[in-house]
């Protein structure tokens, strides 16, 4: 049984970012303990890249957010999922900052394994999630990690729109297979 965290990035409570998280998490939760943390609801600054991190003691950021309790669940996490709703070809700025933060030495201290991917947009291009799939191949390469796959969710604009698609059925047989 692995740790799986998976950290959403939309700000929208209920929405269809959120819809396939608690999909995946259903699917997963048959074999592996599942945490769903929204990173909406926490203050999370983005990295301003003074690199303080890696003369501090214990490495620990000189911004006191809630950033350093999700640094204490990736020390315990097996599998890292990051599910975002695309904004402008890109994350959410919610996500992007926590992303952002993983510039410290501190992820050396991370036990994450494997990494995977849920994206909801709103249009039908079928280039829409590819900027956001580069950086998360570079990610993976980084981090040295397993990619543990992706549910990618087009035509998902309005709250409840990814219920009129396959994309709940694809995550939560996502889960269940990881």
């Amino acid at each position: 049984m692995s740790k799986i965290l998976v950290l959403t990035g939309s700000v929208r409570k209920h929405g269809n970012t959120d819809t396939l998280a608690e999909a995946f998490a259903e699917g997963a939760k048959k074999h592996h303990e599942v945490e769903i943390l929204s990173v909406a609801d926490l203050n999370v600054n983005p990295c301003i890249g003074c690199n303080s991190c890696f003369e501090r003691e214990n490495h620990a950021c000189f911004q006191d957010d809630d950033m350093s309790a999700i640094y204490e669940k990736l020390k315990e996490t097996d599998i890292l999922i990051i599910a975002s709703p695309v904004y402008f070809y890109g994350v959410s700025a919610q996500i992007k900052a926590v992303i952002d933060r993983f510039h410290t030495p501190m992820r050396n201290e991370f036990s994450i394994k494997k990494l995977g991917l849920i994206l909801v947009g709103a249009a039908s291009l079928p280039n829409l999630f590819d900027s956001i799939i580069v950086q998360y191949r570079m990610a993976i390469d980084f981090f040295h990690l397993e990619d543990a796959g992706m549910v990618l969710a087009r035509n998902a604009k309005d709250k409840g729109d990814v219920l009129k698609t396959d994309a709940v059925i694809e995550a939560r047989g996502f889960g269940e297979r990881i």
